[in-house]
């Protein structure tokens, strides 16, 4: 089996990874897996790999010798490390991150987690401004009949706040 990155040597080093069920597969030869770090995992970029054989080259198109005026990261220290150095990175480097990031991942937004309490108390604020707004606007409109709706129901969600928390 020939390696995926030269073309030309026997491949020796194989790895598998499995992304939104698909198995990706990648077969290297010594000197390509030395070259792409497999032997050292922190300068290992799998991304880089599974990705299309040099993903990150996608990076550097436009802007070789762009470096994030941050921390002053560049494309080079993405490509050996696999990770980015801060957030401001994310910016500089937005125009290629981007097909990147969607490929190693469910999107392009961090959403995070939150405890079901969280959760429901963000829900309740929010269902709270929307109808604070919404009493605003019907009393601007002289719509009172929809107001008092409005406060009763704003009545009903801080007490079920109060009862909750």
């Amino acid at each position: 089996m020939l390696c995926d990155v030269c073309k030309c040597n026997d491949a020796t080093v194989f790895l598998t990874q499995i992304l939104d069920g698909k198995m990706h597969k990648v077969n290297l030869c010594d000197a390509c897996s030395k070259e792409k770090g497999v032997q050292d995992p922190t300068a290992f970029a799998l991304a880089d790999l599974l990705h299309g054989i040099g993903a990150a080259e996608e990076i550097e198109k436009g802007a070789s010798s762009q470096k994030c005026p941050v921390c002053g990261f560049t494309q080079a220290d993405f490509k050996k490390t696999g990770r980015l150095g801060c957030s401001a990175c994310y910016v500089t480097f937005a125009e290629g991150l981007g097909s990147l990031l969607k490929a190693m991942h469910k999107g392009t937004e961090h959403v995070g987690k939150l405890p079901e309490r969280a959760h429901r108390e963000m829900e309740l604020g929010d269902r709270m401004r929307t109808l604070t707004e919404d009493l605003e606007k019907a009393v601007a409109e002289e719509n009172y009949e929809g107001a008092a709706a409005l406060r009763d129901q704003i009545k009903q969600l801080k007490h079920e706040k109060t009862a909750s928390g």
